[in-house]
């Protein structure tokens, strides 16, 4: 179902009536500003975003100047945060991740937020693997409370 010029997170693929991109919106809305959540997409999807996020300001669909992947984009909507707060806090969060309790990940999120407001630093959220795979690499759990 999913290919180049409409992919996976604008479709509905657990028929919940809702695509990826506007399940992830809904999970961040319910504890972040409207004004502060940003989309950073392909030109090429901008269109789409604003169908499917009609309440999303156009400011905050931001396009990535080539497409690049991940880490890129993550660089690209801090460079353009850090300009306008330097002392914002960000969650980057793809949109096509399952994730199936909101209630559990909107307070994770939010002790997250929490602590990066007090500590300087980069702090990676994940969930506890059923087995192992490389290919999402490995954090590394410490305590810093």
């Amino acid at each position: 179902m999913s290919r180049t010029d409409y992919p996976k997170q604008f479709l509905d693929i657990l028929n919940s009536g809702r695509t990826l991109i506007q399940a992830t919106f809904d999970r961040f809305v319910r504890f972040i500003p409207l004004e502060n959540i940003y989309i950073v997409t392909a030109e090429n999807y901008k269109h789409i975003v604003k169908k499917q996020l009609p309440e999303l300001d156009e400011a905050n669909i931001l396009c990535e100047p080539s497409r690049k992947n991940t880490a890129p984009c993550i660089a690209y909507i801090s460079y353009k945060l850090h300009q306008q707060n330097p002392n914002a806090n960000l969650i980057c969060a793809p949109a096509d991740h399952l994730i199936t309790d909101d209630e559990g990940f909107k307070k994770v999120c939010q002790e997250a937020l929490h602590f990066t407001s007090h500590i300087k630093a980069l702090l990676t959220l994940g969930i506890k693997p059923t087995n192992p795979n490389t290919g999402y690499g490995y954090i590394h759990m410490s305590n810093w409370q």
